[in-house]
């Protein structure tokens, strides 16, 4: 199993120290192989049973990639793993099967470096990342949040804006090239620069076609005011609602990172009907790892669709250092961004998860006929009160809403 430098020395050694700083768990590079290092293989398979589910009461299988793959992902240097999420045979239909990867990766040159030599490094760097999923035949592909550019959105420094560009801008076309080559869906999530409103910027999830075609955009619906990451600096909330885009391999939604803390956004995707929903996010483990496993793997259990969860990697330290107005000494990076990308299915199993401080590609096999069993399984969309929720919305919206509570008459009576 990887170790980071610094593992089998003594305790509490300025090696082992640094390493855990630069990521790791304990020197190992992700939760699930630091257990299977440590636990007996009989105890390790009930642990991972309870921690990643079972599909179709089935451990996930792993899928043989390329060898031209694994010689990119061992020249490059980035994290490879693959799964194959099955469904139960159906007699009416044939199976769904869609090839899906998520890219997490850090930034190429250091934040000093020109605008330029910045954004061109990183398409050097993710080039190879994307050919290895073209080479190994997946159907659409999602790069992590602001992909193009570090992720300077909480310095509050204007002069990063310059990242920003058109949804046909250069990003997009760096990736209609990959789209084109390998018959691929890819998913963009940029900074958008509106020409036509004004340059207005906003936090724009780019969908290109698998014939290099556009076929629309959606924009981050939820801005975040929490410690460093106050964006609203750079963007506002969108206005393009919850599209599904209909595309040749299925029906995909994109909740862009700070959305998967609002279950309705969640279950708008839902309700129009996406079979895969992308969560690409920028996030660090002091603010967040807590919640990351959980949330996405709620969601597809809840909506009953596949979510692929993208979280940059690398500490990113900007020129200036900066503060988040709670008293804490100013500071010139966010912290560690933890990686650990991964799947979730609607019948709750998912896969593990990739490196928490390394580049990296995640594959699942997907049968989209599994969305349709587990809602005729759990009924979760009959069930529902929606005209209950319905009413509730609308009345808390009103200024003269009263909540419902009812109040135990004894409660405030005075004692004789």
């Amino acid at each position: 199993m990887e170790k980071t430098d610094g593992i089998g020395k003594e305790n509490g050694s300025t090696e082992e120290k640094q390493s855990f700083k630069d990521g790791s768990i304990c020197g190992y590079n992700s939760l699930h192989h630091l257990l299977s290092a440590n636990l007996k293989p009989q105890i390790y398979q009930e642990v991972s049973r309870l921690l990643l589910g079972l599909n179709c009461g089935k451990t996930l299988e792993t899928i043989v990639l390329p060898e031209s793959a694994k010689a990119l992902s061992s020249k490059h240097d980035f994290d490879l793993q693959a799964f194959k999420f099955s469904a139960d045979q159906e007699l009416l239909r044939e199976p769904r099967v869609v090839r899906v990867g998520l890219i997490q990766n850090s930034i190429a040159l250091p934040t000093t470096a020109p605008f330029s030599d910045q954004k061109n490094a990183i398409f050097e760097k993710l080039g190879p990342i994307i050919d290895a999923a073209g080479a190994s035949g997946v159907n659409i592909l999602c790069l992590q949040e602001a992909w193009m550019m570090p992720f300077a959105f909480c310095t509050r420094e204007k002069r990063w804006c310059e990242f920003a560009e058109p949804v046909n801008g250069e990003s997009t076309q760096f990736l209609q090239e990959f789209a084109r080559k390998y018959n691929m869906v890819i998913i963009s999530s940029i900074l958008e620069r509106d020409i036509n409103h004004g340059e207005t910027l906003w936090n724009t999830a780019v969908i290109i076609g698998n014939h290099g075609n556009i076929i629309g955009k959606h924009r981050k619906n939820h801005i975040p005011r929490v410690g460093d990451f106050n964006e609203s600096t750079y963007y506002m909330e969108g206005n393009t609602g919850h599209p599904v885009f209909e595309t040749a391999y299925g029906k995909i939604a994109v909740n862009i990172c700070y959305g998967r803390h609002h279950p309705l956004n969640w279950l708008a995707f839902g309700l129009n009907g996406a079979e895969i929903v992308f969560n690409p996010s920028a996030t660090v483990g002091e603010l967040s790892e807590p919640m990351w496993p959980i949330e996405a793997r709620n969601a597809a259990i809840a909506n009953s669709y596949f979510v692929g969860s993208i979280n940059r990697v690398g500490t990113e330290i900007f020129p200036n250092p900066f503060t988040s107005g709670d008293g804490k000494p100013q500071h010139p990076d966010f912290g560690h961004f933890y990686g650990s990308s991964h799947f979730s299915a609607p019948d709750a199993s998912c896969t593990p998860s990739l490196s928490r401080y390394k580049d990296g590609l995640m594959i699942s096999d997907m049968d989209l006929n599994l969305c349709r069993q587990l809602k005729d399984k759990w009924g979760f969309r009959m069930t529902a009160r929606y005209e209950l929720y319905a009413d509730t919305l609308a009345s808390y919206l009103k200024p003269d809403f009263e909540p419902q509570v009812i109040s135990d008459p004894l409660l405030h009576k005075k004692s004789s």
